[in-house]
């Protein structure tokens, strides 16, 4: 008798599962999604004809078998293209030549192509833009001023000599990497903004699991690395994570990745069924037999079975999902866990009053950045998108600029409850108030809310060994993904999360450490 997965979530990590499962197993996959779209945070949204990514995803990762595998979906594109307009923005925005692949699809010929972009990020503090990471040039120490540069150096240099001995908050961390004045410059209020919360209130484990990999001598080292490179593979073996250069890129977005992976799941007899919540998982013993599913649209209930049971669901609410049967102390655990919602403004432009002063040529003028980390305390924008540089065929007309303004908040907060219109008025008063845009070459708005998009690391995360302790003797149950892991992961590593399950499932394999090890392990660390 065929066995059934029941995988709840939709995104990256559920259909990378359920795509295992069809394409080397006969387990039937059925996925329960609480939403109408397909992706997650990686969906692509689209307004007007144009295309927003919540939150910016690179396709880049440093496991061969996640490179291989986007790959294998939306292969890369070709070394020839034919449009000139886009070897415009293919080839000339270029610092350093790339490797494409000579008899690549050629993404004027066909939708399912992923692109090579060009990695620039930077920082957007006192009016004026800094590299990321931080390189102290020229250029860095004119804006910065000498005073502060000494600051810098000195405080760096005490850290070096007299080091943190016990780093537990993610203010030691960074002090501990960075030195005090370099913090509170460039990182302090930046992820205050983000987190909501004093960063001596973050576990220093949010450090080690989004920049492990970043240091002031790592990003040096870089540095002089890249004036003697000649040629840059996209698989970057050798470079960090935060140092990167270029990364793939579905032409349509990310969430053409995962609209094509689940058309595949449905195609080999996968079953994807939306809108509908999680309210109820039955438990008998240590075996998951069965959860309730609610239709959000018609109210109608329906009670699933299944053998194995996957989860990217949050941890608060899988295990609110399973009633009675949690510990009192594992509840109290799992009801103090909290998140940070993200709200995207999508504004069209007819121009950015920012000028491209890089050496980088655009189309334009455009500035050639993916995305602009907002560093002024003035406005509680925290990232500017410009999606024209991730893909030009996220915009409806080139000639026009589409650039998303990202927010942290918490649901339920002033942001968070703010109309639409005035929240969108008052995005665009921010970023006409520091010279990014000028309100009167607003084209075109939108908005769109993401609750839980980070899981956060205070509250009682602390203590979240007692949910794993407990949800880890349930065995044929597989915590999965970024909230359903609570931890801060890329798609990558969600995506290696479910890889991992599945290999589980197959070879009989009882421990789940495999699983909670991803991205934890020695060869995401910088210190090998």
């Amino acid at each position: 008798m065929t066995k059934t997965a029941i995988i709840i979530g939709a995104g990256p990590a559920g259909l990378t599962a359920a795509y295992e499962l069809v394409t080397r197993t006969d387990i039937k996959p059925v996925i329960i999604e609480k939403s109408n779209d397909i992706g997650g945070i990686s969906k692509t949204v689209v307004h007007h004809g144009n295309r927003i990514d919540i939150g910016g995803h690179r396709f880049f990762s440093k496991s061969d078998t996640v490179m291989k595998w986007w790959q294998e979906i939306l292969p890369i594109q070709g070394a020839e293209s034919k449009d000139e307009l886009l070897k415009e923005i293919f080839y000339h925005q270029k610092r350093t030549p790339v490797k494409l692949t000579p008899d690549g699809p050629d993404p004027e010929t066909t939708d399912r192509v992923m692109l090579i972009r060009n990695r620039l990020s930077r920082i957007f503090f006192i009016r004026k833009f800094f590299d990321y990471p931080i390189t102290l040039n020229g250029k860095t120490m004119a804006n910065l001023g000498i005073v502060r540069i000494i600051k810098i150096g000195v405080s760096y240099l005490r850290i070096k000599i007299f080091p943190v001995k016990k780093v537990t908050s993610l203010e030691e961390f960074f002090i501990s990497r960075f030195g005090t004045e370099l913090y509170k410059t460039f990182f302090k209020e930046y992820t205050e903004k983000v987190w909501g919360v004093p960063c001596t209130d973050i576990a220093a484990d949010w450090g080690a699991q989004r920049i492990k990999e970043l240091s002031v001598s790592r990003a040096l080292m870089h540095a002089v690395k890249s004036v003697f490179r000649k040629e840059t593979s996209v698989e970057q073996k050798n470079t960090d994570t935060s140092l990167i250069e270029q990364f793939m890129y579905p032409k349509l977005g990310p969430g053409q990745m995962w609209e094509t992976v689940a058309a595949i799941v449905k195609e080999k007899g996968g079953v994807i069924i939306m809108n509908s919540d999680v309210i109820e998982m039955k438990l008998d013993e240590s075996l998951v037999t069965e959860l309730t599913c609610r239709n959000n649209a018609t109210h109608e209930k329906t009670v699933i079975r299944g053998d194995y049971f996957l989860s990217t669901m949050p941890v608060k609410e899988l295990i609110a999902a399973m009633g009675d049967r949690v510990p009192a102390a594992v509840k109290t655990v799992s009801d103090g866990l909290q998140y940070r919602d993200f709200i995207t403004v999508g504004l069209l432009l007819n121009k950015l009053k920012i000028k491209n002063e890089t050496k980088i040529k655009t189309l334009y003028g455009l500035v050639p950045d993916n995305w602009i980390y907002i560093q002024e305390p003035d406005v509680k924008v925290g990232r500017l998108q410009i999606f024209n540089n991730w893909s030009p065929y996220m915009v409806a007309d080139i000639e026009k600029v589409w650039i998303g303004l990202e927010y942290f908040c918490n649901e339920g907060d002033a942001l968070w409850e703010m109309k639409d219109d005035d929240f969108i008025s008052f995005a665009i008063g921010e970023v006409d108030s520091i010279d990014v845009i000028e309100k009167s070459e607003v084209i075109d708005s939108t908005i769109i809310r993401m609750p839980k998009t980070y899981p956060a690391y205070f509250g009682t995360y602390g203590r979240f060994d007692l949910i794993t302790g407990f949800t880890d003797q349930i065995a044929n149950l597989f915590l999965i993904g970024r909230n359903g892991m609570h931890k801060y992961n890329n798609q990558d590593h969600s995506m290696l999360t479910a890889i991992t399950a599945v290999n589980n499932i197959i070879s009989g394999e009882t421990s789940k450490d495999n699983i909670w090890n991803i991205n934890t392990e020695e060869e995401y660390h910088e210190e090998k």
